[in-house]
């Protein structure tokens, strides 16, 4: 009985502490030790084992962050052999959570010195990818790297730089307004003259992220570029009340279109959508199913719930699509068409792993934490494929363990 009424109190206790959600109560929750009893000694070590293979591993086989001369450093796509901006800016990200303004700074570094197109229609926005060397593959910018530079610019910023008497030497290490810059012309790019076909990375009328920002990726969406977490924090900290306000809308309507993209059974969202939630296929590929890029679409909603707390759905959506992954068992298939059928004989693959265990920031216990067990057991991944599984991996550790954290401006 003791037990019992221990267990009641603890439930409610927890439940009281993040009620609110961490952004207005600066409690973040950390699975790891709530659900498997970890010490902080033994989570710290866990984080700081990720940081050194992907940091400082061996080149060969673990590492992905190579400098190269004038301070900069990429973080490569091993398997396409390729440098992305999604890469760079979750690299900047993670820097910035493990307090490591170097790394960041050398990542910053390479993106504005060979990606941040400097005028033409596509000023100001970042070439997608480019080899090792710099040399752009492609011109056109893929918007999931643009919103991550922004978010991880604002937390440089209130990390690092909060009351300094003078701006930076170098324009480039102005975080913030680095960050006001980008966000603006992510906004405002369908007013520039000029522009030809180039379009603003959010529709100015659906007010959603389109998945490219010129034809024709700018007449749908991708829901896992949905980043209400984010937006909701530029909502309060873009320097244009207009652009606040727009921004307001844009969050609203990117809770509301998870609602719309995610199968009522499953769960699963698709790579690609229209604005209105429907899949949406395209020439290429079958990205009106559940494949790689929707992977995030279980941790991005779960990670709004657990700063935000504005849409109690997102419990029911973590709860749904882990119950309907949980449904195979040992052997988990990678993709699936959305009604739960499996296109896919990969099974268990680290990046999808991480993802399951980021929705346990909104799922019930019971439903949550075998996958947080999962995701402490898995070792980081190695070899070819160690890009995006390892940088999801990596991401997966820091929220779950809630040390990915809102750095905040400080007011006196």
């Amino acid at each position: 009985m003791r037990r019992l009424l221990f267990t009641i109190t603890f439930t409610l206790a927890t439940a009281s502490v993040f009620a609110g959600g961490a952004a207005s109560n600066g409690q973040y929750r950390n699975l790891f030790k709530e659900y498997l009893g970890k010490s902080d000694a033994e989570i710290t070590a866990r984080l700081d084992g990720a940081w050194r293979q992907l940091f400082a591993g061996d080149p060969n086989s673990e590492s992905l962050f190579y400098p190269v001369p004038g301070g900069m450093a990429y973080v490569p796509d091993i398997n396409n052999h390729d440098v992305r901006s999604e890469g760079l800016s979750y690299g900047m990200m993670i820097a910035v959570q493990m307090d490591r303004r170097e790394h960041f700074d050398a990542i910053w570094k390479f993106a504005k010195h060979y990606m941040q197109h400097e005028g033409g229609p596509l000023g100001g926005y970042f070439a997608w990818h480019t080899a090792y060397d710099g040399r752009r593959l492609s011109a056109g910018p893929a918007p999931d790297g643009e919103e991550w530079f922004v978010m991880a610019l604002f937390f440089a910023s209130h990390r690092w730089q909060q009351g300094r008497a003078s701006p930076p030497d170098e324009p480039m290490f102005d975080y913030a307004a680095q960050a006001q810059e980008l966000l603006r012309v992510m906004i405002h790019k369908h007013e520039e003259p000029g522009r030809g076909r180039i379009t603003s990375m959010f529709d100015p009328v659906e007010k959603q992220i389109v998945f490219t920002p010129h034809p024709p990726g700018n007449a749908f969406t991708d829901p896992s570029y949905h980043l209400p977490a984010f937006t909701e924090l530029w909502a309060r900290w873009a320097a244009d009340p207009a652009d606040r306000a727009f921004l307001a809308d844009v969050t609203r309507i990117s809770r509301v279109h998870f609602r719309k993209a995610a199968h009522p059974k499953t769960g699963l969202m698709p790579d690609y959508a229209n604005f209105d939630g429907t899949p949406r296929k395209t020439p290429w590929g079958n990205h009106d199913d559940f494949r790689y890029d929707a992977w995030r679409t279980l941790g991005n909603p779960a990670l709004d719930w657990s700063w935000w707390r504005a849409d109690p759905w997102q419990v029911e959506q973590s709860n749904r699509v882990l119950k309907f992954l949980a449904s195979h068992g040992d052997r988990i298939p990678d993709r699936f068409k959305l009604d739960g059928t499996p296109v896919s004989e990969d099974y268990n693959i680290e990046g999808l792993m991480a993802m399951a265990a980021v929705a346990a920031l909104a799922a019930d216990r019971e439903i949550g934490q075998p996958w947080v067990q999962r995701l402490w057991n898995m070792p980081m991944p190695t070899g070819r494929h160690r890009y995006y599984d390892g940088l999801l991996t990596m991401l997966a550790l820091l929220q779950v363990s809630g040390h990915y954290r809102i750095h905040g401006p400080v007011h006196p």
